[in-house]
């Protein structure tokens, strides 16, 4: 009886505590006027307009919270590649099992180790081996809709794809890859919060459900090594200081699974929207669809899966003529920073003969640039070549829909024809 009372209690506490942030929200977008609250606020709509008046206002704005953020394409990318802002705070305590991110929640010295741990199995030098794998994934997911006329990207393409080549990657048998992709959604709608009790339920049980499959597959694999990063990383187990603690391996497994999905399933529908609300552009890589690689670079511009970032000052500093106070936290904010006119001529414009699309920070910078990025750019590459090839009259066939954000950018819905 006394543990369901402290069940109720503890339920009551967080439904009070997650309404009073929607309370304090709407008071800081609505009376305060507050920028970033609103960027914060601005669900499926476009956020670049907010992003320019944060840009407009100055380097940096104050959050609601007394933090900073900053849409400037130079300081972005300095604080980015700056060894004094870390990814968590100096000293902090190891988070919570069941939603631990590995590489992403780590500063050095752990992360430096756990990335050189992870990042052969994702060279450019391996990409040869995933290159088959993804125009066979591509080949029959177009010819299972070849001849319906119209699909939705997202469900047949976009969704499906990621799942595909991150199962490969890491091992995962056939018939736990649609679970664990389940899973992964789940996680991954978390990132900006919790909408609700319900939410935190949903998200706590597939947060359990994933660790106990990816257990199982790691029991597999130590009875049974394959070719796969599980494999390579359990080899590299040990409690030297370069090697791999055995308590890590569920973590870096969950965060490349979730980031390698989030990433290149909005990758792949933001491309396809741009290119159907630009037909110039789309019938520049029909005729040539070597131009597919520059759609995925100013695509990743135009429109970023992953909106913003934080960081977080270990010493006090100053940028840009601004005081950070150790402990302070500053939201570079990606999407703002990729369609910053100092940095990029004409920013608003998709253009694939641009020559400075290859400085956006879609992948961040610096020590914590995504480990994933060169097969996240060969899966939307190869996506977009053949659907120029083999849908050479790819067009709407009905309204996209966005998800909300703040921290990630996609599509829920892509409807196309073509025939």
């Amino acid at each position: 009886m006394a543990a369901r009372a402290g069940q109720l209690r503890q339920a009551a506490g967080f439904t009070a505590q997650l309404y009073g942030a929607r309370v304090r929200s709407a008071i800081d977008v609505h009376v305060r006027r507050n920028e970033f609250a609103r960027l914060s606020a601005v669900g499926d709509r476009d956020p670049y307009p907010i992003y320019d008046r944060i840009r407009e206002a100055g380097p940096f704005v104050t959050t609601p919270s007394g933090h900073l953020a900053t849409a400037d394409h130079a300081i972005c990318k300095e604080i980015l590649r700056d060894r004094r802002f870390g990814v968590e705070p100096e000293g902090a305590a190891p988070p919570e099992p069941a939603l631990d991110r590995s590489l992403l929640t780590r500063n050095p010295p752990d992360h430096t180790r756990l990335r050189r741990l992870v990042a052969p199995a994702l060279s450019a030098r391996r990409l040869a081996d995933f290159t088959v794998l993804i125009e066979k994934t591509v080949g029959k997911f177009l010819d299972d809709v070849a001849a319906a006329g119209t699909f939705d990207v997202m469900p047949a393409l976009a969704e499906p794809l990621p799942v595909a080549v991150i199962n490969r990657l890491l091992g995962i048998p056939d018939e736990d890859g649609a679970v664990l992709a389940a899973y992964g959604e789940s996680l991954g709608s978390a990132a900006a919060g919790f909408r609700s009790p319900l939410h935190a339920r949903d998200v706590m049980v597939a947060a359990k459900g994933m660790i106990r499959l990816f257990e199982k597959v790691i029991e597999l694999r130590r009875a049974d090594p394959g070719d796969d990063l599980i494999s390579a990383l359990i080899a590299q187990e040990g409690d030297g200081e370069t090697q791999l603690r055995p308590v890590e391996l569920v973590p870096i497994c969950r965060m490349l699974l979730i980031a390698g999905f989030e990433t290149t399933v909005n990758l792949l529908g933001n491309a396809v929207n741009a290119l159907l609300d630009h037909p110039d552009q789309w019938a520049a890589i029909v005729d040539n669809p070597a131009l597919a690689g520059a759609a995925v670079q100013e695509s990743l511009r135009f429109d970023s899966p992953v909106q913003r970032t934080g960081r977080i000052s270990f010493d006090d500093t100053e940028i840009a003529g601004q005081p950070i106070r150790r402990g302070q936290w500053v939201n570079v904010l990606i999407g703002g920073a990729n369609r910053d006119p100092q940095a990029f001529h004409d920013p608003n414009t998709f253009d694939l003969a641009r020559t400075d699309l290859f400085d956006h920070l879609a992948f961040s910078s610096g020590i914590h640039r995504c480990v994933g990025r060169p097969i996240a750019e060969l899966e939307g590459t190869i996506a977009l070549r053949m659907l120029a090839e083999r849908m050479p009259d790819l067009r709407r066939a009905g309204p996209a829909r966005m998800r909300a954000m703040p921290l990630v950018r996609g599509p829920l819905k892509v409807p196309v024809a073509f025939g």
